[in-house]
Order: structure tokens, then sequence, then C-alpha cells
């Protein structure tokens, strides 16, 4: 049946997490995605996605942005059209980082973190950030094209203690498990 196998399309990465307390400086988490191309799949990104910018190709949008968690349900949403992407790139990475603007803030001190990443009503994987608190940032989806031009979903969260600049280029960097 691997044959028939379209891999995956559209994917939705979305990010929660609740208001910091009252008194307290607010907490914002950012949706990040970098593809790679073929020539360099764990080297530099091919353009970043994130807040204030969009993919040059509209295959990755950014549709929800939230700065301090006041949202309803999911606070930040991304989209990965996967199937419209050029076949120039073979991975895509998306993590999440915590702004360090208030000084240094870790997953520990974000209350109720959490992700979704899903195909339609498939949920692939949810995390509630749980095995790394210590980290101000994760990559929580990569996905990855095979040699028949099909994209698949490698699940796992994965820990940085990286400012925001420096996690968008260590993002991209081989997981070891």
């Amino acid at each position: 049946m691997t044959g028939l196998s379209k891999g995956l399309g559209k994917v939705e990465v979305a990010v929660r997490w609740d208001p910091s307390p009252a008194g307290r400086p607010p907490t914002d988490l950012d949706l990040v995605a970098a593809p790679y191309r073929t020539d360099d799949p764990y080297g530099e990104p091919a353009y970043l996605v994130h807040f204030d910018s969009r993919s040059p190709d509209g295959t990755i949008t950014l549709n929800r942005d939230s700065l301090d968690g006041r949202g309803f349900g999911w606070d930040e949403v991304m989209t990965v059209e996967l199937n419209r992407m050029d076949s120039r790139y073979v991975r895509v990475v998306v993590g999440v980082v915590i702004q360090q603007v208030h000084g240094r803030r870790t997953f520990v001190g974000v209350s109720r973190p959490g992700v979704r990443v899903r195909e339609g009503y498939t949920v692939l994987q949810e995390d509630d950030f749980g095995g790394v608190l210590g980290s101000t940032a994760a990559t929580v989806a990569e996905f990855v094209r095979d040699s028949a031009g099909n994209w698949a979903f490698r699940a796992g969260v994965h820990g940085f203690d990286e400012d925001p600049a420096a996690f968008t280029t260590a993002m991209g960097r081989a997981q070891h498990s």
C-alpha cells in the first residue's frame, strides 16, 4: 500500500498558553517555521516565517498571532501547505520560541502551554512542553519529503536554550533521540 500514499498535504501547527498572572509581564510565545533545501537539509534555512513575515510563495502562513495568550483556544496558528511546496525544499521544521524581552523565560514559567499538529481533523501530535520545561524554545514539528516527493511527519518536541535569534539558526540541526 505504500505506493498509494500521497503523504501529508496541508497541516496546521497551533500553540496555546494562558495569560500571565496579574502584575507579571506578559508571556509571548511565537511560532517559527523554516524550510530547508534539498542540497542542505540540516544547514541554513531557505527563509523563516514568523510573526512579521510570510513565505514568499504563500505555502506557509501565520494565521493567528498573540502577544500575551489572551485568545480563546489556540493563540497562534500556522498553516503549512506541503502539497504546494516547491520540490527544492526537502524539510520543514516548526518551532516555538519564548520572547525574552522581560528577562529569561522558560516553559516552566508559561501557564498551561500546549501545541497541536494536525492535518484536517487528524491530530498528529499534542504536547504540553512537559519534557522541555527548562528550555526557552523548542522544535515541535518536522516534515520531511521522501524520494517519491511525499511528505511525512516526524513527531517529537525538542528543547533548546537559545534566544530567539540563535534558535532560528539552531532549530534545523539534526535531532538525536
